[in-house]
């Protein structure tokens, strides 16, 4: 009896270690002092910012990872991954610095690995972040054989007077929207249950990868006084940025085609739909009207189509919500 015949093959984990160094990705290589391979990453922090505040974030893809392994999505996985990370964290204001990833499996399939981690690669080197590292552990009796788990880490930096917050969103504000992909990695434990007799049919949708944010975001730098990414809970997260007492007034937008099919076979009414999925919107954005063309128009430059999500009518509420007319919805 030897640690390989129990299930874990430390020469498999190796030669992917080694696989991962001869393709390092090029983001931020002149900060990386000690990356993959060693005890721990090292990253040299060097800013012009007066106030700079490291930002982390970190995040998995649920059960859409089920999804991915039967249908062998592993490597637009690995942007879930990524996207789900890096798009929270540009909320507050932060630009990505690095990314870890974490990986559990029972058995360490190579070829499942480095798919995923191509998808991660790929996506960090989108999101202009470094991949230094991260763990790759093989749990034999914690998961079955073609089981995994994967989680995701980023770190990154703001200006401290540079922070978006919810203070910075007033009365008047308008509320802009990017379109997400689909269903971005959330909601999937009721997904596979609604297409569970057609998956086939619907397998390519329910896979798109998340959207990644981060250079819309940038380029909307210091026109925005909040972000708000739509991921659990759906619309309810513009709430988590929205000043204490705030009334959303939403305007009715063109919800795609895959959620209404969601809507016709679930019953869920509009609400529940809302506050379940993303309905379209990936992110959304708090910022002055005198911007709102313009941050459209320069979107478009990125080739997202961008579009008016509502506005902020009040703030003198004892309890934050949105608003919404279902009876002029033009897909009822």
């Amino acid at each position: 009896m030897d640690y390989r015949k129990s299930g874990v093959d430390i020469c498999r984990a190796e030669e992917l270690v080694d696989w991962m160094k001869r393709t390092k990705s090029d983001c931020h290589q002149d900060k990386v002092i000690s990356g993959i391979g060693g005890y721990a990453s090292i990253f040299k922090m060097h800013s012009e910012m007066k106030e700079p505040c490291l930002v982390s974030c970190t995040d998995g893809v649920g059960t859409k990872l089920l999804l991915a392994l039967k249908h062998r999505s592993l490597k637009s996985l690995g942007q879930d991954l990524v996207a789900m990370c890096v798009n929270d964290l540009v909320c507050t204001g932060a630009q990505p610095l690095f990314f870890l990833d974490y990986y559990a499996c029972g058995q360490l399939n190579p070829e499942h690995f480095k798919e995923l981690l191509t998808g991660i690669r790929e996506a960090c080197q989108e999101s202009e972040c470094a991949l230094v590292g991260g763990e790759t552990a093989e749990m034999p009796g914690v998961y079955q054989k073609e089981d995994f788990d994967c989680a995701g880490f980023v770190v990154g930096v703001v200006d401290r007077p540079n922070i978006l917050k919810s203070s910075n969103v007033k009365k008047g504000d308008v509320l802009l929207a990017l379109p997400s992909s689909g269903f971005h990695s959330n909601g999937y434990s009721l997904l596979r249950k609604v297409f569970e007799k057609d998956m086939d049919k619907w397998s390519e949708e329910l896979l798109k990868p998340t959207s990644l944010y981060v250079k819309a975001c940038r380029l909307m730098k210091g026109r925005v006084h909040a972000l708000a990414h739509i991921t659990g809970g759906g619309l309810d997260n513009i709430l988590r940025v929205s000043p204490e007492g705030s009334q959303v007034e939403l305007i009715p937008w063109s919800v795609p085609e895959p959620f209404l099919e969601v809507k016709n076979r679930t019953g869920l009414n509009w609400e529940e739909m809302l506050k379940t999925f993303n309905c379209g919107v990936g992110m959304a954005v708090f910022c002055d009207p005198q911007y709102e063309q313009a941050l459209l128009q320069d979107l478009k430059t990125l080739g997202i189509e961008g579009f008016k999500l509502g506005e902020l009518k009040d703030i003198s509420s004892k309890a934050s919500s949105w608003a919404l007319d279902f009876n002029t919805w033009d897909k009822l």
